[in-house]
């Protein structure tokens, strides 16, 4: 008889996806995101059996951790108890160390980013996945961190750790707590686990086998994070990772990293060695509504005690407003209060826009041409617009980025700059110790676009920004060249109605252009006192590049310009024809 192991991790995402997850008798409907999650793990078990997918659903490679999460005990309390998993924790926990790599049996994640309201126990699974990768890993002399901007901070993951191990005889013979130094030995692996804070002098030079974060949000940079990531690119195995709830501030590197994490959940870029999981409120739930309460607390909100204290904590909101209300939103829902007039295109039209199109579709057809020089190395952009019908459009773009900055850019960037040359999305000219763009050299490749599909360009739109010395390239092409102005003022027509136009799902890309979507769901919107409008990008978003989109709007510049010459002429020649006629 065939032994067939319970799937616990698809188990629950099945539910979740079908709206069918019921604990204790009770109808539990998730969040937005989370549903994400578990669609994302339900379309890779799918994916397995293609012979080109490099992952593989390994049921007792999840099991396993969660049996040994299962044997643990709770220390904390009136009395110790052993551990019992909610269900979100089993999908969380099981899926983190479920995905093995095809080629090598390692698992395939080497970051995670888990997001939920506070005293939902993100530290208390950290502690778990920590003696779990120390103790029974099969890595030997390896090293884990738990690390905060305050070393106090950095040592709840590990006192999680540590709990664990004293109240437990057969841990105790397996690790030894040095509660002195704030280091965890493995006694069999010889594993450590160290709690380390910026303030303590963390530093590059992290080899680390795993790694905390403890409370991203309260990180005013990258810095720890890259410290540690940049760490772990020679080992076949590592995880690094990051828990939070949601802050206050919207300029921060916490911000961004969710941002990236959302993109992911949605399908707007690919991170296959990235487990994300984030539980909050959708934008259109009752926030007073304690049915939605789960949605950001999968275990407080299943508990009498924690229901109360939400009841209480909303009540006070409601009544007080104000910071009450932020600090509800923030810490118990997990949402970020934020202003989202200034996004310049709405995320999910705009997904709705991507197609299989290429430029074979477009061959022989007449086009648009944007170009953004970005200054220095990075990225430049050249972009085609070709109309159709009914006001619709299709864009495509193509980037370049010399091998130096594209080194230092996966240093400094969430953005995956190497996948997407792998992808053909972006030509990476020079050499490790070449910096600049070569102007010569992209318009050499759009000559050559041109060329190979028999384009045929209307005009050219370019920004001021180094463009004198290729002007006379780009008269080569046999259309007008025009010098794009990027104030609000000159293009205001243009970005609007690209935004409307997404809205009203006119605009269509292809939808492995990954480099593109990431640059418009990057842009903001900035305005001048005229209330006339521009993209830009926040001060603080250095590193969320949106040249596609400037190229774009360069070429659409000319569209709209067009459109307004052929509405002029119309109206001209109802003048002559009533004149001609003696009606006026």
């Amino acid at each position: 008889m065939l032994n067939v192991v319970y799937d616990r991790v698809t188990d629950y995402a099945t539910k979740v996806v079908n709206d069918s997850l019921y604990i204790d008798g009770k109808h539990i409907q998730m969040g937005e995101l989370h549903i994400l999650a578990c669609k994302r793990h339900l379309n890779d078990i799918s994916k397995q059996k293609l012979e080109d997918y490099p992952y593989h659903w390994d049921v007792e490679r999840s099991n396993e951790v969660l049996e040994y999460a299962e044997t643990l005990t709770i220390a904390e309390g009136d009395k110790p108890k052993s551990v019992e998993l909610v269900p979100s924790q089993i999908f969380d926990l099981g899926c983190t160390f479920g995905w093995i790599k095809k080629s090598n049996g390692k698992r395939r994640f080497r970051r995670r980013y888990k997001s939920m309201g506070r005293q939902n126990g993100k530290t208390f699974e950290n502690g778990i996945m920590g003696t779990y990768i120390a103790g029974f890993g099969g890595y030997n002399y390896g090293k884990l961190f738990t690390v905060a901007t305050k070393k106090r901070q950095a040592r709840l993951a590990w006192e999680e750790m540590s709990k664990f191990i004293n109240i437990d005889d057969d841990l105790k013979e397996l690790f030894e707590v040095k509660d002195y130094k704030s280091i965890i030995e493995a006694v069999e692996t010889n594993c450590t686990i160290e709690a380390l804070s910026k303030e303590a002098g963390l530093d590059d030079g992290f080899r680390s086998i795993f790694s905390s974060i403890d409370e991203l949000h309260q990180h005013k940079d990258n810095k720890i994070y890259k410290a540690l990531y940049n760490g772990t690119r020679a080992l076949a195995e590592t995880l690094v990772s990051m828990i939070t709830t949601r802050g206050f501030q919207l300029n921060s590197f916490c911000k961004e990293m969710d941002d990236y994490c959302v993109k992911i959940l949605k399908g707007l870029v690919t991170a296959d060695d990235m487990f994300v999981d984030i539980y909050c409120l959708d934008e259109k739930d009752d926030i007073f509504n304690e049915k939605n309460w789960v949605k950001a607390n999968p275990f407080l909100a299943l508990t009498q005690q924690g229901l109360e204290t939400l009841r209480t904590d909303a009540q006070t909101a409601k009544d007080m407003m104000g910071s009450e209300l932020r600090d509800f939103l923030t810490k118990a829902l997990n949402m970020w209060v934020k202003n989202t007039d200034n996004q310049f295109i709405d995320v999910d039209k705009w997904k709705k826009g991507g197609n299989d199109e290429t430029l074979e579709d477009y061959r022989g057809q007449e086009c648009y041409i944007g170009l953004d020089l970005s200054s220095g190395g990075d990225l430049t952009t050249t972009a085609l617009e070709f109309e159709k019908p009914d006001d619709n459009y299709y864009f495509y773009s193509h980037s370049f980025m010399p091998r130096g900055r594209l080194e230092e850019h996966i240093e400094t960037d969430l953005a995956p700059y190497d996948m997407w040359e792998q992808m053909e999305l972006i030509t990476v000219t020079g050499g490790e110790n070449d910096f600049k763009n070569d102007y010569k050299f992209i318009i050499r490749h759009l000559k050559k676009l041109v060329k190979e599909y028999d384009l045929k360009p209307l005009g050219i739109g370019i920004d001021p920004h180094n463009a004198d010395g290729i002007l006379s390239d780009l008269e080569e092409f046999g259309c007008p060249v025009v010098i794009v102005t990027q104030s609000c003022k000159s293009l205001n027509d243009p970005t609007d109605d690209i935004r409307l136009s997404v809205k009203s799902g006119k605009v269509s890309y292809n939808r492995n252009n990954e480099l593109m979507t990431w640059s418009f769901t990057n842009a903001s919107i900035v305005r001048n006192s005229f209330e006339e409008i521009k993209v830009d990008k926040k001060p603080h978003e250095k590193f969320k590049r949106i040249d596609p989109v400037d190229a774009c709007i360069n070429a659409h510049k000319l569209v709209t310009a067009n459109k307004k010459e052929k509405s002029v002429d119309v109206e001209s020649e109802m003048e002559n024809y009533l004149e001609q006629m003696g009606w006026i």
